[in-house]
């Protein structure tokens, strides 16, 4: 835990001129938490992504614009915040026991609306070839959404088929004549990507890659598994982590191999924070499904050779709604017209000595969602790991607010990442200017605020 970050300096990266229209390769892994990589733990053996941080920037405060799979990736291909498309969790809004819900949550959007123009659309009508690889969850079919082929995506929320050769079901079963018994998930998709990559390797591209792994279940790499220390990790999650790397590594290897690393920017990152029960997010609270850091904090390291410099640490919060202007930007295209974009371009975080304008983060979620492991869950109470509410950071300070009862809380991340310590009766200044914004925001953004009294609410015994 100590090594989180050690080492590197803090740089602000140069951009240069460079190729036109860049290749951009976003790798999205599936619920690995930010203290799921080695660069910040010695639980975990993931030399390809340290390897990518040795030729790009890490970004130590990045955040995910929600706290689990659907909305998480919502926010990406559509860079505007939840209350804009309205997917807040997976399927139903109405998660865990009726009696334990005070409110009637607000209803939930499954799919991304086709009207929506997604990031692979406007690429696409810029002249991209666009393709999307494994997970998609946002609708049955991301070629509706403006990627030219789809391998492994559909509305699925983990891999149905299981994670080896043969898969029992699913879109992955077409793929089971091609690979030997036993061949993993994560190598069936990197082959698929290395050769898409051959194929175009003279056309600029955009490729959503998003392994399956590490979503559960948790299913053991069994020639990686022995390699992990059982008192210290969860041997099976960390032999997925290391699966996940070593494809990772395998791309890398391929855009210097087809000669592709000048003109190719590689974003990596994950959905939403790791599960707390599987991989402790200490120092940060909580896990995936939380608004405390440990289920929106996630990995985030940006390469681009002889633009970024290496090694590079920034420390500017982010967030997932930030992708869309940065590819936009990237790939020198306007935003499609009339669409309204929540984040904004990380490139001027490339320039030497560039910044962006200190701004606040925002997360809504007015609905509820299950416990995992009760009060192993490290979240508020034993019987979800989040309730409705809102949350905004802004600078070294974060807010929450609950819809069941208005509670506050203030948290000062710089001294305390563990969120433990409420400040809201001692920065009583503080508090108000981040609530103030975060409700002008609510209503900028048209977000709902569930109010509606849940006749099924039985009120805990005192």
């Amino acid at each position: 835990m100590k090594r989180f970050l050690l080492g590197l300096t803090v740089i602000l990266c140069g951009l240069h001129a460079g190729a036109e229209r860049p290749n951009i390769i976003f790798i999205n892994v599936d619920d690995l938490g930010v203290m799921d990589v080695d660069y910040n733990s010695d639980r975990y053996i993931t030399p390809n992504i340290r390897r990518l941080c040795s030729v790009g920037m890490v970004y130590s405060e990045a955040y995910a614009a929600a706290a689990n799979c659907a909305p998480s990736r919502a926010c990406v291909m559509s860079g505007q915040y939840t209350p804009r498309h309205g997917v807040y969790t997976v399927d139903s809004s109405e998660r865990g026991a009726s009696k334990h819900r005070k409110l009637i949550p607000t209803e939930n959007t499954k799919f991304l609306a086709e009207e929506n123009v997604t990031i692979a659309e406007a690429l696409k009508k810029g002249g991209y070839k666009t393709v999307h690889i494994g997970k998609w969850h946002l609708s049955d079919d991301p070629t509706t959404q403006g990627f030219d082929v789809n391998i492994g995506g559909d509305a699925s929320g983990s891999p149905k088929g299981g994670y080896f050769v043969p898969f029992t079901k699913g879109i992955m079963t077409e793929f089971n004549d091609q690979y030997e018994e036993g061949t993993h998930l994560v190598d069936v998709l990197t082959d698929q990507a290395v050769k898409y990559m051959q194929i175009h390797r003279d056309e600029p591209f955009f490729m959503n890659l998003n392994f399956y792994s590490v979503h559960t279940p948790i299913v053991a790499v069994p020639w990686l598994v022995g390699q992990h220390d059982a008192s210290v990790v969860n041997p099976q999650y960390a032999s997925m982590v290391q699966m996940v790397d070593k494809g990772i590594g395998r791309i890398l290897d391929a855009v210097y191999m087809l000669g592709l690393r000048d003109d190719t920017i590689i974003v990596f990152t994950s959905d939403n924070g790791g599960v707390k029960k599987i991989s402790d997010q200490t120092p940060f609270r909580s896990g995936k499904g939380s608004y405390f850091d440990g289920g929106i904090r996630v990995p985030l390291v940006i390469s681009w050779h002889g633009k970024t410099d290496k090694s590079g640490l920034c420390e500017v919060p982010v967030s997932g709604i930030d992708f869309y202007p940065t590819f936009l930007e990237i790939a020198g295209l306007d935003a499609p017209k009339g669409k309204i974009l929540d984040g904004v371009s990380l490139v001027p975080l490339f320039k030497k000595r560039g910044t962006i304008e200190e701004r606040p983060l925002f997360w809504h979620f007015p609905v509820y969602l299950q416990k995992y492991a009760g009060k192993g869950d490290d979240a508020h109470d034993e019987y979800f790991r989040t309730r409705p509410g809102s949350a905004v950071r802004m600078g070294r300070w974060k807010l929450h607010e609950y819809f069941e009862d208005g509670r506050i809380e203030l948290y000062d991340l710089g001294s305390d990442p563990a969120e433990r310590m409420n400040f809201q009766h001692l920065h009583t200044a503080t508090a108000k200017r981040l609530h103030t914004a975060l409700k002008e925001w609510r209503e900028a953004t048209g977000a709902p605020v569930p109010a509606e009294p849940n006749p099924d609410f039985v009120p805990p015994a005192d």
